[in-house]
């Protein structure tokens, strides 16, 4: 952390001020976020605690998933964009998934 300062005197610092530390040892550590997550193999993690509140440090490589939307379409929406757009049920379908549902932009692509 410090250059040239003794682990031992540092650990011992930290202790007086209330700090401690630990290592975790993880396996691995998956982050998920909103459209994708962050997968860290074999990561380093750091438990630090101060003044009761614990935070925790991740350290290394991690691989960037997407996430896979299921989309599910029911036979109504299938039968909505037939009865609009005169297209046969398969194509209906087709382009309800493409379109993730979305049955206004299914619509509006077949129109044109």
């Amino acid at each position: 952390m410090f250059p040239k300062m003794d682990q031992r005197k540092m650990q011992k610092m930290m202790k007086q001020m209330g700090v401690s530390t630990k290592d975790i040892p993880a396996e691995k550590v998956i982050i998920f976020m909103k459209d994708k997550k962050l997968v860290f193999d074999n990561p380093q993690v750091t438990e630090t605690t101060m003044m009761g509140q614990k935070t925790y440090q991740l350290t290394g490589t991690y691989k960037e998933e997407t996430k896979e939307i299921e989309v599910i379409i029911n036979d109504e929406d299938i039968e909505l964009v037939v009865t609009q757009t005169g297209v046969n049920k398969e194509k209906a379908k087709s382009l309800l998934v493409k379109n993730k549902g979305d049955i206004a932009a299914t619509i509006l692509e077949l129109q044109k």
